[in-house]
């Protein structure tokens, strides 16, 4: 499939890059990552010459708006068929092909189709699955190095799948383990690792850092530090779970703690199940907050509660139930001075919550308790336990390798000195 989807994409390149020239750089690209403050998503400027797209890290592929003449595949190609698989649950449409109306598709009778999702509406639409172009920076893992342009196989979409992306995305781009996600696809395209890294910043201020193809992530501190160090070589890495209903990365957690002290939780609470698809505890970029069941997020609000119960409440801000007053919290390096929260992850690992986690800032005499629960509507087969937010996840280093199914993470980053603001984008010599 690799080298199918490498040649196809030769084809489709536009004249003039180094995709189309058949001259891939060995290097990793690099891409900035900016968070929209009225949406708490995330965006990269990868689109060439277009608008950013949404980073979705559970998305099966790259979806965008399309001009009304473009390239399309035709629908008996491996390509469509690949296009087709994992469909979203709950989504009338169906992927494959279509009776060709396109002005640019050089006399093909049939074209193919696929199904575009935007997470945060939950729609879909049908669109051409054709060739986007793309372009980033080579880099060393410390600086951008050269400009990239590439093609890769995505779908168009109707402009009303916009609906509650930031103001001027294009479109979404899909991170998953699938073979048209945008890691995949720039491993192929490019003949890099099948790896990536993910830096989330914490604001619009300041952008963080993606690279796909692995390699070191430097980040500026004193003296600068290579975050990813030791990750792709570790012979026993931490395994991410694979849902068989989706791409979607899953962490095996076991348990909770706050302040030191175990939450009470139903035994196997998050554990995912391989037939249904249902549970577990995946990882998304499109959910702003971390959003968990009932029977979950009950008990740990409660710990929590009785655990910060010197510090006085503020009234409830929408969407969050418990609330503190900022004048009433001390700082740390990692936040608000409150008691921690940590995911305990199976084979002894943990990730720890400190305050920059569990409570975020909504105006300028409040925070609040930065979880939220899951509405019985969105309990449905399939769906996830815990929903691990984008805000959970700002400020550490996400580290994906798609060959060895393996995930890390490295974090909070303030408690070496650095933050995902301080990779140097500063462009570096080759």
């Amino acid at each position: 499939m690799s080298l199918l989807l490498f040649s196809l994409l030769l084809l489709a390149s536009p004249q003039g890059t180094l995709a189309a020239d058949q001259q891939p750089p060995a290097k990793p690209i690099l891409t900035p990552i900016f968070k929209d403050p009225s949406t708490s998503l995330y965006t990269i400027p990868i689109k060439d010459g277009a608008a950013p797209l949404v980073l979705d890290l559970a998305g099966p592929l790259l979806w965008s708006t399309c001009a009304p003449a473009h390239r399309t595949i035709p629908c008996n190609s491996s390509v469509c068929r690949v296009a087709g698989r994992n469909p979203q649950a709950g989504c009338a449409c169906t992927s494959g092909g279509q009776p060709n109306t396109n002005t640019n598709s050089t006399g093909r009778r049939c074209t193919c189709t696929a199904c575009p999702y935007n997470l945060a509406t939950g729609q879909c639409g049908r669109g051409d699955v054709t060739a986007v172009p793309l372009s980033a920076n080579a880099t060393d893992g410390r600086n951008p190095l050269f400009p990239v342009s590439f093609s890769a196989f995505g779908s168009c979409a109707p402009d009303a799948l916009l609906a509650s992306l930031p103001s001027g995305a294009a479109g979404v781009a899909g991170l998953s383990r699938l073979p048209l996600s945008l890691p995949s696809q720039v491993a192929s395209v490019l003949r890099v690792a099948k790896r990536f890294a993910l830096c989330l910043p914490t604001s619009g201020a300041r952008s963080g850092a993606a690279i796909f193809g692995g390699g070191p992530f430097q980040l500026l501190a004193a003296p600068p530090v290579n975050v990813a160090e030791g990750f792709f070589e570790d012979p026993h890495p931490f395994h991410f779970l694979k849902n068989p209903r989706n791409g979607a990365y899953y962490v095996r957690v076991t348990g909770i703690e706050v302040n030191n002290e175990r939450v009470p939780l139903p035994p196997g609470i998050f554990d995912l199940h391989a037939r249904s698809g249902t549970g577990g505890v995946m990882l998304s970029t499109m959910t702003p907050y971390t959003t968990l069941r009932s029977e979950i997020y009950r008990p740990l609000r409660r710990a929590f509660d009785a655990a910060t119960s010197g510090i006085p409440r503020a009234a409830p801000v929408e969407p969050f139930e418990m609330c503190y007053q900022v004048s009433a919290l001390s700082s740390t390096r990692l936040g608000f001075g409150v008691a921690n929260i940590v995911l305990l992850l199976d084979g002894g690992g943990s990730w720890l919550l400190a305050g920059n986690a569990s409570l975020v800032q909504v105006n300028d005499r409040t925070v609040c308790f930065a979880f939220l629960e899951m509405g019985s509507a969105t309990v449905v087969p399939g769906s996830p336990a815990v929903i691990f937010g984008g805000f959970q996840m700002e400020d550490h280093l996400l580290l994906f390798d798609l060959e060895k199914e393996a995930f890390g993470f490295r974090g909070p980053l303030p408690g070496i000195r650095t933050h995902c603001g301080n990779f140097d984008f500063s462009m570096g010599s080759s």
